[in-house]
């Protein structure tokens, strides 16, 4: 066999598997417009799955800012409380020692 006689062969093979293809490939016209469709459909899910998603993206920023803030506050009210305790504590020594003098002088 020559060299052009496989080539012919090859290209025949090759021609006869192309045709195979493009009817499996062949799709009625209905099927396209439904996938057509279908996509579309997912299209618009997909732009408002990403639009809920850039929301909840803002959301859950003010949210933790918002918690940030609040945090930051219970800390000040700690520390002034932790303070009033510290003075109330103060205080309490220097009246026992206070009534412990007063006792001293009235003995």
């Amino acid at each position: 066999m020559s060299n052009f006689e496989k080539k012919e062969q090859n290209l025949n093979q090759l021609i006869d598997k192309l045709n195979s293809i493009s009817l499996s490939y062949s799709q009625p016209k209905y099927e396209i417009e439904k996938i057509k469709s279908e996509k579309n459909e997912l299209e618009n899910k997909k732009k408002e799955i990403e639009k809920q998603n850039q929301e909840l993206m803002r959301e859950h920023k003010y949210l933790k800012e918002k918690i940030k803030k609040l945090q930051l506050e219970v800390n000040k009210k700690s520390e002034i409380e932790d303070r009033f305790k510290q003075d109330i504590e103060d205080l309490s020594q220097e009246t026992e020692s206070l009534v412990s003098e007063i006792d001293k002088w009235q003995m």
